[in-house]
């Protein structure tokens, strides 16, 4: 299956759509003062989870590897931000990714770091976080994948680093929580309107809480996971999607499935409604039911 570039479902959407309805608004001089840049800037975090709304549901590796960009590329981001006067504090994040594509094989590297100090001058967040994702396709059918994710949040340590911190909380609360998995993965049906994969593997859990950082112990266990990606066009106005993935361990069950649908009602105006099923095993309500609808209307 080769026609990636066909503009098809979310992507044509996109196409059409994103250029007049997302086109950034020009603030005028006192904008900062009275609060219309603070108000500006929420309005593009509305547009943008809107948007990577509509960029999951196109699930760009549903046919493959075919159109991938070939080589090392990536992106690197930092954002810092201190203030002084009535309240002392500072924010640093730094984000960025990495990939590399050759032929066949498909890997990619992400990395966040952030830190804060409230407005005390305590530190009220030290967290990293990376994750790893690697396709082999041995042909346009049957492939191989590794999923890595690892977290460290450094102010978990069981102890009172600020004024108001909940130490108690903290005694059960991850420290360090990482995952890697990795297994065969199918695509049962790869058609101009219809693409259908499943994967499964078997992974390792590490996870430590503030209490076990205080004891210099930790947990690793054994988990499998089972995941369903399904995307189906009725036509170029309409189609449906349905990831499902389903992760055991000795730790507990997780499961979540998501049906969307997407539709173009017209040349200016676009919607996705979804319904996201989430279940854990150790939950004393263990289902959560989320119903969402993102539109995109463009003049």
């Amino acid at each position: 299956m080769k026609k990636v570039t066909l503009l098809t479902g979310t992507a044509a959407l996109l196409t059409a759509l994103s250029a007049p309805a997302f086109a950034q608004t020009e603030i005028a001089p006192g904008a900062d003062a009275t609060g219309v840049s603070a108000i500006d800037d929420r309005i593009t975090d509305i547009e943008d989870d809107v948007t990577d709304d509509f960029d999951r549901s196109a699930d760009s590796d549903r046919f493959g590897p075919a159109d991938r960009r070939q080589g090392l590329f990536g992106s690197m981001s930092l954002q810092y931000s201190g203030s002084t006067g009535n309240s002392d504090a500072q924010d640093l994040a730094i984000a960025g990714r990495v990939a590399y594509n050759q032929a066949p094989f498909a890997q990619s590297v992400g990395l966040a770091i952030e830190f804060g100090e409230n407005e005390n001058g305590d530190k009220d967040q030290e967290e990293v976080s990376a994750i790893y994702d690697a396709q082999y396709y041995f042909n346009d059918q049957f492939y191989a994948f590794a999923l890595g994710r690892f977290e460290i949040d450094s102010l978990v340590d069981g102890e009172a680093d600020y004024a108001g911190d909940d130490v108690s909380e903290e005694l059960t609360d991850l420290r360090r929580d990482g995952f890697l998995g990795f297994g065969p993965g199918y695509r049962v049906i790869n058609s101009d309107t219809t693409t259908w994969r499943v994967q499964a593997g078997v992974g390792v859990r590490y996870t430590q809480t503030g209490q076990q950082y205080i004891d210099d112990e930790s947990d690793t266990e054994t988990g499998y996971i089972v995941s369903s990606r399904l995307y189906h066009r009725f036509n170029d106005m309409v189609f449906i999607t349905n990831d499902t993935d389903y992760l055991t361990s000795d730790a507990n069950d997780v499961a979540t499935n998501e049906f969307g649908v997407n539709f173009r009602m017209s040349e200016q105006l676009a919607t996705r409604v979804s319904y996201l099923t989430e279940y854990q095993s150790d939950r004393e309500i263990r289902t959560d039911n989320t119903l969402g609808v993102a539109i995109v209307y463009g003049f």
